[in-house]
């Protein structure tokens, strides 16, 4: 049944009807009994969602107008956004492609840096997204050059929808060769050599399937350069399961490709490898290199004419081998780097040019404990020669080398509190050396410590996190002189890891006083393969248990103090820490929540939820709707319970994970909760033409100043300056 009744309780929050709707789920072998009192919210064209929307808008504008400093931090974010950002070098022959930010700037820019022919060098502009849209509401979503890198293909997406539009451009006179080509999402592009074809991801035509299925239904296509995108060879995924991602890239000689297919977010990944030259572009014969294996794998094939095959396949840790691309079944692979236990392993690189004789070398990039290092190996072989120096406990991404092969390696390298940096690493000597530094610099910076924290979670686990605060706050032993307002971050799922990075919502609350804490919890891949699938499906508990312990350790360590600490997750951390409040709704002073997941009973039906299933477990079988139910923060809100302040901030162009979440989670809460509105509030802070990822830099300081206020003023740190006006 379904009837609307008022909310009985007078909380001072917008009304909102409480539906008397409960159904016995799943459909197919009804088992539980699920209330779903704010099912209406779903919907946000209705005229209450739409009358509710706009009365929490104003709640939340007369809240954020009381909160002290407001307007200081958000000067100091967006100084510490001021230094810009830069990317390591893509290189083409003697051009190199690399993104760059300069402070003034609200996007990241693409550029081509290219000999003047004097001796010197010039760059120049490719795309730049306030080009295209001065509004900054249109984002540069991915790009890739040709082998020769004389063309351009790069993905441009409106108002956070991450609807990639793909184009093509002539490098050297900027004129725009091909595209719009739509539907192209999430999608790689592998250059053929020449430049004249692709291949490249694109959804189906949305007249041949069902309206709910629109977004889904990929498959790999050749795309001729100038042509209409109708007429694009359908090379691979018809038959396949509608919510598969596909991966495609070529060799540089343009001899083999390299498909492969996960199902959703499913940690299995099948590939595929076909030799051009016998078939043709247009039909190549796909060989199996790992499929219908329970393992992430990727390959490609070196110049030296070697298959490798990253897999965490029987080693959750990963390991590389390396098999004759003829025969690249897993019968054939041979370990080049076997499973480390004491590390994971997350990239590697070839160094084979003519620099380093008959000595080419590999370099890998290891994470221990969610720490970077970079070892160098014998690349026929996998012995280990030595490690590359790094600048200290942090973290290495973008492993570029030279395709045609050369003697230098570029790497990122950035931590807590320290803007990525662009490192060249030189074979022939040893020497690592600074090649790019942001444009600008972050100034007054004081001095600040991170430390790792082993926490040991409720099954005994050891779960560890980063803990950052000023110097002056900590005794000589590096232990808190007084607890202070706290931040405890998290994210927990998908494989995904916290390394250390820098963070400019960090620094600001470190600078300000308060601790800021990063968790590695179980769900993410700080350990491997089993540390995530030990978070995932029936096992998520662990990933709530996990964070609550490092919330305890902060208060047993004199860190902070129930009263002064805040949880803050986004997407799947929203999860977190809408858990973390239903669980625990007395151990946090306020709960950041963005972007959340947190009707797990409906999750699948809206935004990319189907695509989660192996994630979480699919609401539709009855065994996996009840690990659900267990601890979906929807169905977990008790009336009368003083619930912390809370902060729900959500995206209207968000595609990956539907608002409707916060509405009805709010919704609840401001029902059910005991504590006055004017001491514990609950909060939606609701932005348009923007989505679940990147954003423009204003975008960033306006978000970043009201979480950080919010928090700062439900937890008792002092942000300085007046309230908000």
């Amino acid at each position: 049944m379904s009837a609307a009744a008022p909310s009985t309780r007078p909380t001072g929050y917008p009304v909102a009807e409480r539906l008397d709707l409960v159904e016995t789920l799943p459909r197919t072998a009804p088992t539980h009994r699920v209330a779903d009192p704010y099912r209406w919210l779903e919907d946000p064209q209705d005229p209450r969602t739409v009358a509710w929307s706009a009365a929490q808008d104003e709640l939340f504008a007369e809240h954020r107008a009381r909160w002290p400093g407001r307007e200081r931090v958000a000067a100091r974010v967006r100084e510490l956004l001021g230094a810009g950002s830069i990317g390591p070098p893509v290189w083409r022959g003697q051009r190199r492609f690399v993104m760059r930010r300069r402070g003034d700037q609200e996007h990241g820019v693409l550029l081509v840096v290219e000999p003047d022919g004097a001796g010197g060098e010039r760059e120049r502009v490719l795309v730049d997204p306030m080009a295209v849209d001065p509004s900054g509401a249109t984002t540069l979503d991915a790009w890739q050059p040709s082998k020769e890198g004389d063309r351009l293909a790069y993905q441009l997406s409106a108002g956070g929808t991450e609807e990639s539009v793909l184009h093509v451009l002539d490098v050297a006179t900027g004129e725009l060769l091909d595209g719009p080509v739509d539907r192209a999402r999430y999608s790689p592009v592998a250059w053929l050599p020449g430049g004249e074809r692709f291949y490249y991801v694109r959804r189906v035509d949305p007249d041949l399937v069902p309206p709910e299925e629109r977004q889904y239904h990929r498959r790999v296509w050749l795309h001729t350069v100038g042509t209409d995108p109708a007429q694009d060879v359908e090379v691979f995924g018809a038959g396949r399961p509608m919510t598969s991602y596909y991966g495609v890239s070529v060799s540089l000689d343009g001899r083999w490709l390299v498909v492969s297919a996960s199902e959703g977010t499913a940690p299995r990944t099948d590939v595929w490898l076909a030799d051009l030259t016998a078939t043709g572009a247009e039909r190549p014969a796909l060989v199996e290199v790992a499929v219908g294996l329970d393992a992430q794998t990727s390959a490609h094939v070196g110049r030296d004419g070697r298959l490798y095959v990253a897999t965490d396949l029987d080693a959750p840790r990963g390991r590389l081998a390396v098999a004759d691309p003829t025969r690249p079944g897993r019968d054939g692979w041979r370990d080049l780097l076997p499973e480390r236990a004491d590390a994971v392993l997350e990239d590697y690189a070839v160094l084979d040019g003519p620099e380093l004789g008959d000595a080419p070398l590999l370099v890998a990039a290891w994470t221990r404990h969610a720490v970077s290092e970079l070892t160098v190996h014998d690349l026929a072989t996998g012995e280990r020669r030595g490690e590359i120096p790094l600048p200290g406990l942090g973290t290495v991404g973008g492993l570029l080398s030279r395709p045609e092969g050369g003697h230098e390696l570029w790497f990122t390298w950035t931590d807590h509190t320290t803007l990525p940096h662009v490192h060249r690493w030189d074979a022939r000597t040893g020497e690592v050396s600074l090649w790019a530094a942001p444009p600008g610099e972050v100034s007054d910076v004081p001095t600040t410590v991170s430390q790792q924290v082993e926490v040991t979670s409720a099954d005994g686990t050891t779960v560890r996190m980063f803990v950052i605060a000023r110097a002056d706050l900590l005794d000589d032993d590096g232990r808190p002189r007084r607890p202070a307002p706290t931040i405890l971050y998290g994210y927990g799922g998908f494989g995904v890891s916290l390394t250390p990075g820098y963070s400019a919502t960090a620094l600001a609350w470190v600078e300000a006083g308060g601790v800021y804490a990063v968790a590695n919890l179980r769900g993410g891949a700080e350990e491997g393969e089993d540390w995530h699938r030990d978070g995932m499906m029936a096992a998520k508990q662990h990933t709530f248990d996990d964070f609550h312990a490092c919330a305890d350790a902060l208060v047993a360590g004199g860190w902070t103090t129930p009263r002064q600490l805040a949880v803050s997750g986004g997407s799947n951390g929203g999860l977190l820490v809408g858990a973390a409040l239903t669980q625990r709704p007395d151990a946090y002073a306020a709960v950041l929540c963005a972007a959340p997941l947190l009707d797990m009973v409906r999750y699948q039906l809206h935004g990319l939820g189907v695509t989660w299933s192996e994630e979480y477990g699919d609401a539709e079988d009855p065994e996996q709707l009840g690990w659900l139910l267990g601890y979906s923060p929807y169905h977990h809100v008790r009336d009368g319970v003083r619930y912390p302040a809370t902060l729900f901030t959500v995206f209207d162009g968000d595609t990956r994970v539907d608002p409707l979440h916060a509405r009805k989670l709010a919704a609840a809460l401001q029902h059910a909760t005991s504590a006055p509105v004017d001491e514990a509030p609950v909060l939606v802070r609701r932005e348009k033409d923007v989505g679940h990822g990147a954003r423009a830099v204003s975008r960033t300081v306006d978000l970043v100043a009201d979480t950080l206020a919010f928090a700062a003023f439900h937890t008792g740190l002092d942000l300085g300056g007046p309230a908000a006006g």
